[in-house]
C-alpha cells in the first residue's frame, strides 16, 4: 500500500537513532505518513552488527523504541515527546546489514500524560523482522533534557533522496 508522506521530523546532531553527527548511530529519517503512522529509514552497517552480517537486537529494539515514541508528534506543531515507560519486543527473524530498513510505529491510545504505540522493522520484502509495542510518557523537549535544547543540535535535513510516499505492508 502506497502513502503519502506528510512531513519530515528533524534529526539531532548525538542521538544514537537520528544523530547525523554520530559516527556510529543509525542516522535514521524520520517521516509522518498520510496514514498517521511514522516511518523512520536507515541502512544498518558493520558497526551494528552483532553475529556477522546482522543487525544487533539491542540497536532494532532503539530504533523502534524512538519511531513509535516520536508517532505522537505526528501532525502536531508542539514541541511534546514520549519517553519509555514499558516496551516489549518481539524478534521474528534475522535483521541485515547494508540494505535500506523501514520502521513503521503508530499511536494506538492516547489518554491523558501517557499514551500507547507499537510498531515494525521490516525486511527489504516487506516481511516483519522485529515487532514492538509500549507505554510512553509525554513531556516537553525542555524537560527531557533539563534545559536548553539547543546544544541537541536539532535540524530539519532536506535532501533529494527524501521520498513524496512511501510503500508499506496493508494492516493486517
Amino acid at each position: 500500500m502506497m502513502t503519502k508522506v506528510e512531513r519530515k521530523q528533524n534529526n539531532s546532531g548525538m542521538c544514537l537513532v537520528c544523530g547525523l553527527k554520530n559516527e556510529t548511530g543509525l542516522k535514521a529519517f524520520f517521516y509522518e505518513t498520510a496514514s498517521k503512522e511514522l516511518v523512520a529509514l536507515f541502512t544498518p552497517r558493520d558497526q551494528h552488527q552483532s553475529y556477522p552480517g546482522r543487525l544487533h537486537g539491542g540497536l532494532a529494539t532503539a530504533i523502534l523504541d524512538e519511531t513509535i515514541g516520536r508517532a505522537i508528534c505526528i501532525g502536531k506543531e508542539d514541541n511534546v515527546w514520549g519517553v519509555t515507560v514499558e516496551l516489549t519486543v518481539r524478534f521474528r527473524k534475522a535483521v541485515p546489514l547494508d540494505q535500506e530498513l523501514r520502521v513503521v510505529g503508530r499511536v494506538t491510545k492516547d489518554g491523558g500524560c501517557i499514551f500507547e504505540g507499537s510498531g515494525e522493522l521490516l525486511l527489504p520484502d516487506g516481511q516483519v523482522a522485529v515487532s514492538a509495542s509500549g507505554r510512553y510518557m509525554k513531556l516537553p523537549l525542555e524537560k527531557i533534557v533539563e534545559g536548553d535544547t539547543r546544544h541537541l543540535g536539532w535540524a530539519l535535513v532536506v535532501g533529494e533522496a527524501d521520498p513524496s510516499s512511501l510503500e508499506l505492508p496493508e494492516p493486517v
